[in-house]
């Protein structure tokens, strides 16, 4: 998720240091009252209201697959998502779940193929051939 824009956090903070209830500006700004508390906490410890830097490692599995992708659904395009998943692995080298691989076919907005091929049942009569009509 997005950090709020600078602009917003100055705007709340400049009417509560006006006095307004901080309930009253949670629901003008559509805030919570806990991000409210925060951009205080924030101001009072580094003087300013800059969000801070995302945490944790850079993505770097989605970038990759992002750009296979693309090539492997048109030489495949009947794999379903695991099948998709594991020729990523065994093209690429790296291990991604199925979840990542239909996030990155919808982001890129590629064909999906929801279920493995099944055969036809055999007990099943077709319309044509006993069915009422």
């Amino acid at each position: 998720m997005k950090p709020y824009s600078k602009d917003l956090r100055l705007r709340v903070l400049s009417v509560v240091d006006r006095g307004m209830a901080r309930k009253e500006v949670a629901e003008t700004f559509g805030v919570s009252r806990p991000t409210i508390r925060r951009y205080l906490k924030l101001r009072r410890e580094t003087g300013g209201v800059d969000s801070r830097p995302p945490t944790g490692p850079p993505a770097r599995k989605g970038d990759a697959l992002e750009s296979a992708l693309p090539d492997q659904v048109s030489r495949n395009p009947d794999l379903t998502l695991e099948e998709h998943r594991e020729l990523f692995l065994d093209e690429a080298g790296v291990e991604v779940s199925a979840s990542s691989v239909s996030r990155a076919l919808k982001r890129l907005g590629l064909p999906l193929k929801k279920s493995p091929s099944r055969p036809k049942s055999a007990t099943k009569r077709s319309a044509a051939a006993g069915g009422r009509g």
